[in-house]
């Protein structure tokens, strides 16, 4: 073990600087930042409150970084916390305690414009995507994705620089001043890192915002927003016990951020989501855009791949959208998922310029070039080479495997893996069997952790003991498990869960000897 820990990769993060959602770097100073074509931007002056709103319960004591962490970490986090039923979900899972908050807030989200993007998986890479590309137009981006890997400020950046832990204390204690007031129904850990986003993204004056979803749609916090498009990636199931166990019942939930006449731009869907979302852009009088190559698409979007000996093996797309044409453009993340992602941001990217933004496709290709988003196929370790990303569905275990396929060379793959038990586990015990020589199981940082003990199991059940497998008490454990039972040829892989992508980072980013780690397939 003590090769591995000295021969890492390192985690680079600037504390007040670019975290994990940094699309881009900064546009060039000299540029001078262009006026024309921008959104009227509305006024950012606090509106009045409700009558029967709850009022400020005192000045705020948070002073400090440290102070606002204790403060957000005492919130109720159902990211964190065991899953729920779906009748008991229904009863947590509502609008009324963020309306409720940013309403006494002065409805910051009500100040700039936005994009809003839902969907099962890709929802951060496309998010990252279309900020990298608005940037470079010399547009203000504000960006709030989730969940973190290793701080919890790298879900909220403006251009690429993650908050700074005094804008950060700054707004949490504007939020526990209001909350201190209520005498029930407090707000969630997401609910008000929600409002601290759109709070900081209002007193920065943002040009735009570009929004992720946290949990299915209809009753996120951030649905509390009127975009000026709203975006929805690749659907397939995934918290089933929240959204339902039928893929038309998560697209239902997924379709819950359409707002009336707002457009849509969807990922390829199959057929019986396609026929939802449809439906309910009907309802909302929303037009709506599929990428695809079918009868009936309205982007045409087609991938291919390439490999190269400076580039290595990359996605390639051409898309045609009602203003643009791009032909074989590189992606620049790995996997055939990404280029799917791709062509989503850029529908989206499209209909802004219906919606009045002052895009050049030039520039936003050179924004996209840059684009680097850490937990996505990302090597943390050179010898051996350990692999992370944060794939934690079946369907983005799939996609995994067939990227780690198609650009990574190696003689045998050892996995590590751990996820919630709220996941589809069995569906992605059958994906992983389809790529892994060897599997082992281990828990997660998380109440919500499925027992690998029981992983084990069913993986055993999965593969017909195809397959070796075996159990670890911990990521490190783990890890001397898997050094042991490979050769420099072959590759490490950790994956299933943000919170074991978490960990590792978190791991090889405290040992020495460390060079910059890569997200961009250069494996």
């Amino acid at each position: 073990m003590a090769d591995l820990m000295a021969r890492t990769i390192s985690v680079e993060r600037k504390r007040d600087g670019a975290g994990r959602n940094a699309p881009a770097s900064k546009a060039d100073p000299a540029r001078a930042r262009k006026t024309a074509g921008k959104p009227v931007k509305k006024s950012t002056k606090s509106a009045a409150k409700p009558a029967g709103k709850s009022t400020k319960g005192g000045r705020s004591s948070i002073r400090t970084f440290r102070q606002a962490l204790e403060f957000l970490n005492a919130q109720v986090n159902y990211e964190r916390r065991p899953p729920l039923n779906r009748a008991r979900a229904r009863g947590v899972f509502t609008l009324a305690r963020a309306k409720r908050l940013l309403a006494d807030l002065g409805n910051p989200q009500k100040s700039f414009k936005s994009v809003h993007i839902g969907g099962t998986k890709g929802k951060g890479s496309t998010a990252t995507m279309l900020a990298a590309m608005l940037q470079n137009n010399a547009l203000k981006v504000g960006l709030y994705t989730s969940p973190h890997i290793l701080d919890v400020r790298e879900r909220i950046s403006i251009d690429g620089d993650m908050i700074s832990e005094n804008a950060f204390a700054k707004a949490i204690g504007q939020i526990a001043d209001i909350v201190s007031g209520y005498k029930s129904d407090h707000p969630s850990y997401f609910e008000i890192l929600t409002a601290a986003a759109f709070l900081y993204f209002r007193d920065k004056k943002v040009d735009v915002a570009v929004i992720e979803v946290g949990l299915g749609g209809r009753f996120d916090a951030t649905n509390l927003i009127r975009p000026e498009v709203c975006g929805i990636t690749s659907i397939s199931m995934d918290h089933m016990a929240i959204l339902g166990d039928k893929i038309e019942e998560i697209a239902e939930e997924k379709a819950g951020i359409f707002k009336d006449n707002v457009p849509v731009v969807s990922a390829p869907q199959p057929r019986e989501v396609k026929q939802v979302l449809r439906k309910a852009a009907e309802k909302t009088h929303s037009p709506i855009f599929f990428a695809g190559n079918e009868p009936g698409d309205e982007i045409e979007f087609s991938y291919r791949f390439e490999s190269s000996r400076s580039a290595g093996p990359q996605a390639r797309i051409c898309i045609s959208t009602e203003s643009s044409h791009f032909d074989h453009l590189a992606v620049p993340m790995v996997g055939e998922h990404q280029a799917i992602n791709c062509g989503v941001a850029i529908g989206i990217l499209d209909q802004l310029k219906n919606r009045g933004f002052k895009i050049d496709d030039e520039l936003a290709v050179a924004g996209l070039a840059r684009v680097h988003l850490p937990g996505r196929m990302e090597l943390v370790c050179e010898e051996p080479r350990v692999l992370v990303d944060a794939a934690h569905n079946a369907a983005s275990i799939e996609a995994l495997m067939r990227a780690i396929g198609q650009n990574v060379s190696s003689e045998t793959m050892v996995v590590i893996f751990g996820c919630c038990s709220d996941k589809d586990v069995v569906g992605m015990l059958r994906q992983l069997q389809l790529g892994a020589d060897k599997v082992i199981f281990t828990r997660i940082n998380s109440p919500r952790s499925a027992d690998p003990v029981e992983l084990s199991a069913r993986f055993a059940e999965v593969s017909g003991n195809s397959r070796m497998a075996q159990v670890s008490g911990s990521l490190e454990e783990a890890l001397e498990i898997a050094q042991k039972a490979i050769t420099r040829e072959d590759l490490i892989c950790i994956t299933g869960s943000f919170y074991l992508v978490s960990e590792a980072k978190a791991f090889f980013a405290t040992h020495p000897h460390r060079v910059q780690s890569t997200s961009t397939g250069a494996i």
